[in-house]
């Protein structure tokens, strides 16, 4: 199976945080998984840390790599199809990331319920 971390997954796994579902944990550890992680999310993160509203490793794009997860990169047509969703969400960060689980096929692990709504697969987190 392959999956797409949201933002706030991705911090929780890195933190071990243990809000983190049990079945999102067993998910995200099965190496027989693909699991991505978008830019998308990076950039969200390094956005907020720059403004000082998280903390998140110096290291981001090395943590992310020693954890296994794949990049998903952004492709033109992963922000063109964004026109064609529902305005369930108005986050720009969260309509990519919607846009891309539904373009490549992945379910998204998350706990976001305006992420849910959409058509796309989702682990709840």
């Amino acid at each position: 199976m392959s999956y797409l971390l949201d933002t706030h997954v991705l911090l929780w796994w890195l933190e071990d945080n243990p809000t983190l579902a049990a079945e999102s944990k067993k998910i995200i550890s099965n190496p027989n998984n693909l699991v991505f992680v978008s830019p998308v999310s990076t950039w969200e993160i390094t956005i907020k840390k720059a403004l000082g509203k998280l903390d998140a490793p110096d290291n981001l794009e090395q943590v992310i790599s020693e954890c296994g997860f794949d990049n998903l990169p952004i492709t033109i047509r992963h922000t063109i199809y964004v026109e064609n969703l529902e305005n369930h969400h108005e986050d720009p960060f969260d309509r990519l990331l919607i846009s891309q689980a539904i373009i490549e096929d992945l379910s998204i692990i998350t706990r976001d319920n305006k992420i849910i709504q959409y058509k796309v697969p989702t682990v709840i987190a």
